[in-house]
C-alpha cells in the first residue's frame, strides 16, 4: 500500500481513530451549547481517562464544535510548574477576540479587565520589566479581578467575559487539558467561578480532560465539585468502535482489511485508540494490497511494538530517576502477582490497580519510605491514585511494556 497515502499517519485524514465510538460525547456536547444559548442552566463537562484513549483530540472536537456554533473559544494546557493567570489569560483573549469582530467600548473594557488579571501575577511591587505584558491592545482595568486573591479574581473576569458574551447573543468555552495538574489553589478558584457563572446563568462552559483522578482533585478541592460538571469517562473502543476506526479511514483510500486482520487488530491494540492508530499505520505500509489481512497484521506488529516502545512507553519511562523506575517495575510485578492468584493470567495487562502495600513487599521496603518516589511519579503523571493505599498507570499496557523493557 501507499506510505504516502497512509490515512492512520498522525493527522491525517478528516477523522482520526481517536474519535471513533465517540459520537454520543459529541452529540450531548451539541445539545449543552443549544441550551447555553438558550439561557438554559447547564454543568461545565470533564473528560477522564487514561493516556492514549484519544481525550485530547475529543477537547479538540469539541471546541470545534463551540467554534461551529458562533462561540468564542480558548484552550490551556495545565502544567504542574505554571499557576493558572497567564495561560486563562491568553485562552480568554482569543475567546474574546473571537466574540468582537468589531472593536468596541465594551470589548476593550473586558480585554482590559483580561489584561489586569494576567499582570496581577507579579507582585504589586514588582519592577516593570519583571511584569508580563500579555500583548493586549487595551490599558489594564484597575479595580477589577486584580486582587490578588484568585478566587475573587476569576469569578470577576469570567462574569465579565460572560456579561459580554451575553449581550452578543454568544457563549465562551473554556477547553483545559491536563486539567489535574492545576495548582489546588487554581483548582479551588475555578470550581468557585464555575458556580457563580452557573448561579448567574451567564453563557459560559468549561471543558476539561485529565487522568481518571481528575473528579477527586476537584472534590478535595470544593465539597460541591460534582454539582458543578458533567463527568464523562473516556475508555477503550468496543470491538465495532475500533473496527470502524481501522475501516473508514481505509475505505477512503478504496482498501480494506478482512474480518481476521480486524480480530487480529483488536487482539493486539485492546480497542485503545493510541495504539489502534500506531498499528494501522504499519499494517498499512507493509500490505501490499487490499483487503489488509491477519497475515499483514502479523508481519506489522514488531515494528508497531517497536514504535510504541520508543514513542508512548518509553519517553515517559525516560522521565523516571532509577528509583521511580524501580517503583514502576515493582507496580508491573504486583499486578502480575494478583492475576497469578486469580488464575486469569489472560488479563494482566487490564489490572487496574494495586495495593501500594503490594509494591513496598516487592521491594521489601517499609510503604512510607517509598513515599518520595510514589509522590514523584504521580506529579509527573506515570500514575494516579484512585482510592487510598491503591495505585495505576496512567498508561495502558505499561506493565506488559515494563516487563519486557525489564
Amino acid at each position: 500500500m501507499d506510505p504516502i497515502r497512509n490515512p492512520y499517519a498522525p493527522g491525517a485524514g478528516q477523522r482520526p481513530p481517536e474519535l471513533a465510538g465517540r459520537d454520543e460525547q459529541l452529540r450531548a456536547f451539541d445539545v449543552v451549547l443549544e441550551r447555553i444559548a438558550k439561557g438554559r442552566p447547564e454543568r461545565s463537562i470533564v473528560l477522564t481517562g487514561l493516556r492514549g484513549v484519544g481525550k485530547t483530540v475529543l477537547l479538540n472536537a469539541l471546541r470545534s464544535a463551540a467554534v461551529r456554533a458562533h462561540w468564542g473559544t480558548g484552550k490551556l494546557e495545565a502544567r504542574p510548574e505554571q499557576r493558572l493567570r497567564r495561560p486563562l489569560s491568553a485562552a480568554l483573549h482569543t475567546a474574546v477576540r473571537e466574540l468582537g469582530h468589531a472593536q468596541s467600548a465594551e470589548v476593550d473594557h473586558v480585554l482590559g479587565v483580561i489584561k489586569a488579571f494576567a499582570q496581577r501575577e507579579a507582585p504589586a511591587n514588582a519592577k516593570l520589566r519583571d511584569r508580563w505584558q500579555p500583548g493586549i491592545d487595551a490599558p489594564a482595568v484597575p479595580g477589577r479581578a486584580d486582587s490578588g486573591d484568585i478566587e475573587i479574581d476569576l469569578v470577576e473576569l469570567l462574569t465579565d467575559v460572560g456579561g459580554l458574551a451575553a449581550d452578543v447573543g454568544k457563549g465562551v468555552g473554556v477547553f483545559i487539558d491536563e486539567m489535574q495538574d492545576l495548582d489546588p489553589e487554581d483548582v479551588s478558584a475555578l470550581c468557585a467561578a464555575c458556580h457563580e457563572i452557573s448561579q448567574s446563568g451567564l453563557p459560559v462552559i468549561v471543558v476539561g480532560a485529565g487522568l481518571p483522578h481528575l473528579p477527586a482533585v476537584l472534590s478535595a478541592s470544593k465539597s460541591y465539585s460534582e454539582r458543578l460538571f458533567r463527568y464523562n469517562r473516556i475508555d477503550r473502543l468496543d470491538r465495532a468502535a475500533a473496527d470502524l476506526a481501522l475501516q473508514s479511514p481505509a475505505k477512503d483510500e478504496d482498501a480494506e482489511f478482512d474480518d481476521e486482520a480486524l480480530e487480529a487488530m483488536y487482539a493486539a491494540t485492546a480497542g485503545y485508540p493510541y495504539f489502534v492508530q500506531a498499528y494501522g499505520k504499519v499494517a498499512w505500509d507493509v500490505a501490499v494490497g487490499t483487503p489488509i489481512s491477519a497475515e499483514d497484521v502479523r508481519v506489522a506488529a514488531p515494528e508497531a511494538e517497536a514504535e510504541l516502545a520508543v514513542g508512548f512507553f518509553g519517553s515517559r519511562y525516560e522521565r523516571a530517576t532509577p528509583a521511580e523506575r524501580e517503583y514502576l517495575r515493582a507496580m508491573a510485578d504486583a499486578a502480575l502477582a494478583e492475576v497469578e492468584a486469580s488464575g486469569d493470567a489472560s488479563s494482566v495487562d487490564e489490572v487496574g490497580s494495586v495495593p501500594t502495600a503490594a509494591v513496598a513487599a516487592i521491594l521489601g521496603r517499609k510503604p512510607q519510605s517509598l513515599s518520595p518516589a510514589r509522590d514523584a511519579l504521580l506529579k509527573k503523571g506515570l500514575i494516579y491514585s484512585g482510592e487510598r493505599g491503591r495505585i495505576a498507570f496512567t498508561v495502558p499496557h505499561f506493565g506488559r511494556y515494563l516487563r519486557a523493557h525489564g
